[in-house]
C-alpha cells in the first residue's frame, strides 16, 4: 500500500443537511403577542383630547373668535369707534347699538372690537419677549449651570422681591405710559416665571441619553442646547405662554385702569372699564359691563387654553 496516499476523514462522512428552522409559535390556548401600537400623531391626539373634554375645544373656538375680531374688528366694527355723537350719549343697548353707547356718544361695540386688536398684540409681543428672554436664560442656566445658573437666579430673584404689578407701574411711570413700555413692563414682571420653568426643565434633560448620545457624535454645547434640550423644552413652555398671555392682558388693563396704560382716546379695554365705573351708580351699566365681560372672556379663554395644551403637546398622554 502507498503510505503516500491518505484518507481525508472529513471527505470520509457523508455530509447530513440540517434541518430547516420552523418558524415560533406560541403555544394552543396562549395568545399571541400583538406588535407595539404606533404613537398617534399630535392632531390626531388632539381631536381625541377636544371630543373627551369639551371644554377644550370651547377654548379653542373662543380663541379663534377673538383673534378674528383682533384682525378683523376694526374693519367690521359697525360704527367708528373713535367718532362721538353727543345726541346719542348714554344710550342703553338697542338694535341700533347692540352694547349702547357711552357718555360722548361712541359706540360701545365698536370700541371693544377695536379694542381686541391693541390688548391681544399687547400679550402677543410681551409674551413673546419674555420667551426670548426668560426662556433662552433659563434654559441655558439649567444647561450650563455654575454662573449662568447664579447670574440668572439672582436677576429672577431680584424682579421677585417686588410685587409685580407695582414694579410695572414703577417701570412704566419711569419710562411714560406708551405700548411699547407697556410691552417691557409685562416682559419683566413675567421673566421670573419663564427663567424657572425652563431651568427646571433643562436641568432635568441635561444628563439624558439623547444628550450624551449627541455629545458622543461629536455636537458642541450651542448644537446641544438649540437643537435638542430647547425642542423638549418647548412643549411646558408653550402651556406657559398660554397662560401668561391672560396675565399680559389683564396687567396691561389694569395699568391702563389706573391711568398708566395706554391714553384715551384709544379704545383699550381698561380704560373704557375706567371710564364706565363712574357711571354704574347712576344706572349706565352698560358702559363698563361689556369691556369687562370681553377681558374676562379672553383671560379666561387663554386659561383653559393652557390646560388643553399641556394635555395635547405632554408626549405621555399620547398613548
Amino acid at each position: 500500500m502507498n503510505q503516500s496516499a491518505r484518507i481525508d476523514p472529513a471527505a470520509a462522512i457523508p455530509a447530513v443537511s440540517a434541518p430547516a428552522a420552523a418558524p415560533l409559535t406560541a403555544p394552543a390556548g396562549l395568545p399571541v403577542a400583538a406588535a407595539p401600537l404606533a404613537r398617534p400623531s399630535i392632531a390626531r391626539h388632539a381631536r381625541h383630547v377636544i371630543a373627551e373634554n369639551p371644554v377644550t375645544g370651547i377654548a379653542f373656538a373662543l380663541f379663534l373668535a377673538i383673534a378674528a375680531c383682533a384682525v378683523l374688528g376694526p374693519a367690521i366694527a359697525p360704527y367708528d369707534p373713535l367718532a362721538s355723537d353727543t345726541a346719542a350719549a348714554l344710550q342703553a343697548p338697542s338694535t341700533r347699538h347692540w352694547f349702547g353707547t357711552d357718555q360722548l356718544g361712541r359706540d360701545i361695540l365698536s370700541r371693544v372690537m377695536a379694542a381686541t386688536r391693541l390688548d391681544l398684540g399687547i400679550a402677543v409681543f410681551s409674551v413673546a419677549l419674555v420667551f426670548v428672554l426668560g426662556g433662552l436664560s433659563g434654559v441655558a442656566a439649567g444647561f450650563f449651570a455654575g454662573w449662568t445658573d447664579r447670574i440668572v437666579g439672582r436677576i429672577a430673584d431680584t424682579i421677585m422681591a417686588f410685587p409685580l404689578f407695582v414694579l410695572a407701574m414703577g417701570i412704566v411711570a419711569a419710562l411714560g405710559n406708551t405700548v411699547t413700555n407697556i410691552v417691557i413692563a409685562t416682559a419683566i414682571i413675567n421673566f421670573p416665571l419663564y427663567a424657572r420653568v425652563a431651568r427646571a426643565e433643562a436641568n432635568v434633560r441635561r444628563e439624558a441619553g439623547f444628550v450624551l448620545a449627541a455629545r458622543l457624535a461629536g455636537n458642541g454645547e450651542a448644537r446641544i442646547l438649540l437643537a435638542h434640550i430647547l425642542p423638549n423644552v418647548m412643549p411646558i413652555m408653550a402651556v406657559q405662554m398660554s397662560l401668561t398671555m391672560g396675565y399680559a392682558i389683564l396687567n396691561a388693563a389694569g395699568l391702563s385702569f389706573i391711568g398708566l396704560g395706554v391714553r384715551p382716546p384709544t379704545p383699550e379695554w381698561g380704560i373704557m372699564v375706567a371710564e364706565g365705573a363712574g357711571f354704574i351708580v347712576s344706572g349706565e351699566w352698560w358702559i363698563a359691563l361689556f369691556p369687562g365681560a370681553a377681558l374676562m372672556l379672553a383671560v379666561f379663554c387663554f386659561n383653559l387654553l393652557g390646560d388643553g395644551l399641556r394635555d395635547i403637546l405632554d408626549p405621555q398622554r399620547r398613548t
